[in-house]
């Protein structure tokens, strides 16, 4: 087994059950990115749009580079939030999309679609 394939964590998505696999050195939202997955919102890749904020539920990460207070304050962090951006796992990942979390094929796209309203 190569290092890389070593150094390799599952992280599942609570919302949509999916999982893909991300290297201990890359960040969660690049991971899930290189996979064509699209559960976390991708927005500028580097900690400023606060896009891709998450709570983390079960494992542990290390950070990447710093975390905007004006997206994550002290508190919410505290309590699991982060930017899916800024983190790397350390260990198996369960997260949940702490933004507005709607795939893009409920809202109405292709003929015949009814849309589907959140509740």
């Amino acid at each position: 087994m190569s290092q890389a394939a070593a150094s390799k964590l599952q992280v599942t998505i609570r919302q949509t059950g999916e999982s893909f696999a991300c290297r201990d050195d890359q960040s969660v939202l690049a991971a899930m990115a290189s996979t064509g997955r699209r559960g976390i919102p991708v927005g500028c890749l580097g900690g400023g749009c606060g896009v891709c904020k998450i709570r983390l539920l079960s494992g542990q990460v290390s950070r990447l580079g710093p975390v905007s207070r004006a997206h994550v304050t002290s508190d919410e962090e505290g309590q699991g939030y982060t930017l899916a951006c800024r983190v790397a796992p350390c260990s198996e990942l369960e997260v949940e999309v702490a933004g507005k979390f709607c795939k893009p094929f409920f809202k109405g796209f292709g003929s015949g679609a009814n849309p589907v309203s959140p509740k």
